[in-house]
């Protein structure tokens, strides 16, 4: 379609041309007949280049997903309408400036199609533009939670064809605000959905965390107090969900993501690397010891009268201390270098965090312990993994 719409350009324009006798666009702006054929043979040959790297790519971003996600995934992604439009952007303007450069005289005093050269430029700096946000759409299309969401809304629509028939609506034990649709709570305005509840004189009860994943239909909001009164698409726009987790609020994230880096160096693979798995526990213990002495929120909003508007989940000391170990303690057991290290941290931070926050650091020491005693059978290995290096063995 993009082919025959440049074929149809070309042809549209050097008729125009042909009603102006070649004046309609001044040959200052079109270039003479050396000109303008130099122009249209770059546009045709710059068209062709891109054409082939958008297919290059393409293919690139199919072995990837066949190797990474699933095989069968590639029907989908062939499917693509961005990157066929994008194909289809790059020929049609090829398509176009070959058609006009037959047009092009240079005997005499020469003719130059002004106004299909005019439109070539044109064409060029919409093809420049279409590069680009085509890179930015595979760059995003390529994450794995927009695969997942790629299938999973075809999979949805199909599902709402074949059983329209959504059933009787859930009947809530209390007042509930339900999600409009499915997402990961990655966003929450506390102030303004403090602000709302004070207006309806209610209390909200949030009940998915940040990081959540929502379905669509499934409580979002328990509501305390008059519902009559609540504006809830007000309520429901304060919290914003997206395909994936994000740092914007979620503190828990960034920790998650430096536990996957460790615990993937550490996974059965052609060849481990320790040495990034300590790179990240030196950040998880930064980022535990700057958290270790402050306070954390409980979760209760109130407003400026001091009546409690907003109640959501929040995480505990203990929960960022399982989240930071739990899972680099059992993939790393029998690495002197990941338990040298993990000792370090748990040390250091035993000696700053508050009392009441010792016992689950310790409770992790103790698990290390244990789990060096049965991935080690050589006694000389078990007491070197017991000695504390920031380093790991150096």
């Amino acid at each position: 379609m993009c082919v025959i719409a440049g074929l149809g350009l070309s042809v549209g324009t050097i008729a125009i041309d042909k009603a102006f006798d070649y004046e309609l666009v001044p040959e200052w702006i079109s270039g003479g007949p050396d000109a303008a054929l130099e122009i249209l043979g770059t546009v045709a040959a710059s068209m062709v280049s891109l054409a082939a790297l958008v297919l290059t790519i393409t293919m690139v971003v199919v072995q990837l997903a066949m190797g990474q996600f699933s095989p069968r995934i590639v029907q989908r992604i062939l499917q693509d309408k961005p990157s066929q439009l994008a194909i289809g952007v790059f020929v049609g303007t090829f398509a176009h400036a070959m058609l006009t450069l037959r047009e092009v005289q240079t005997d005499g005093g020469g003719t130059v199609p002004g106004l299909a050269v005019l439109v070539a430029f044109i064409l060029v700096v919409v093809s420049i533009m279409v590069l680009v946000w085509y890179v930015n759409h595979i760059g995003r299309k390529l994450r794995v939670s927009a695969l997942i969401e790629l299938v999973g809304t075809d999979t949805r629509n199909l599902l709402d064809t074949l059983y329209p028939d959504a059933g009787a609506p859930r009947r809530f034990e209390r007042p509930t605000i339900c999600a409009p649709h499915s997402g990961v709570v990655t966003r929450v305005d506390y102030r303004a959905l403090v602000r709302i509840a004070e207006e309806a004189d209610c209390t909200l009860n949030l009940l998915p965390a940040l990081g959540e994943f929502v379905p669509a239909g499934a409580a979002l909001f328990e509501v305390e107090g008059a519902r009559e009164r609540l504006d809830s698409k007000a309520a429901l726009d304060c919290v914003d969900s997206g395909l994936e987790r994000t740092l914007d609020q979620d503190l828990a994230y960034g920790l998650r993501m430096l536990v996957d880096i460790a615990e993937r160096s550490l996974a059965e693979s052609p060849f481990l690397d320790p040495t990034t798995a300590v790179q990240a526990i030196d950040r998880l213990h930064d980022c535990l010891r700057q958290m270790a002495p402050r306070p954390f929120p409980d979760g209760r909003h109130r407003d400026d009268h001091g009546v409690e508007r907003l109640i959501t989940r929040v995480m505990t000391w203990d929960d960022y201390v399982h989240l930071a170990f739990d899972e680099i303690r059992l993939a790393g057991a029998g690495s002197p270098q990941i338990e040298r290290r993990m000792r370090a941290a748990l040390e250091d931070l035993l000696t700053i965090a508050p009392p009441d926050r010792k016992g689950s650091l310790q409770k992790q020491l103790d698990l290390l312990d244990s789990g060096s005693q049965d991935a080690m059978d050589h006694t000389i290995d078990r007491q070197r993994a017991s000695r504390a290096d920031t380093r790991g063995l150096g």
